[in-house]
């Protein structure tokens, strides 16, 4: 899945909210708290990390989000 940034940013648990992966944004903090996001390969523990264009998040086994 891409993801096209028209911000310099976005957060994190916005962008997790924004593509309809949950149904809340305190669902998307869930995941990120819970360790199930990755950020170019890392464990991203950052509710609020900004996301910029280039970065490939993966959330548990199944999503792969690029930014692009």
């Amino acid at each position: 899945m891409e993801y096209v940034l028209m911000d310099e940013y976005i957060e994190l648990y916005k962008l997790i909210k924004l593509l309809d992966l949950v149904d809340s944004g305190a669902e998307a903090k869930q995941l990120v708290a819970h360790e199930y996001v990755f950020r170019n390969g890392e464990l991203e523990t950052r509710k609020r990390a900004k996301i910029v264009k280039g970065d490939i998040l993966t959330i548990g086994d199944e999503v792969t989000i690029k930014v692009v």
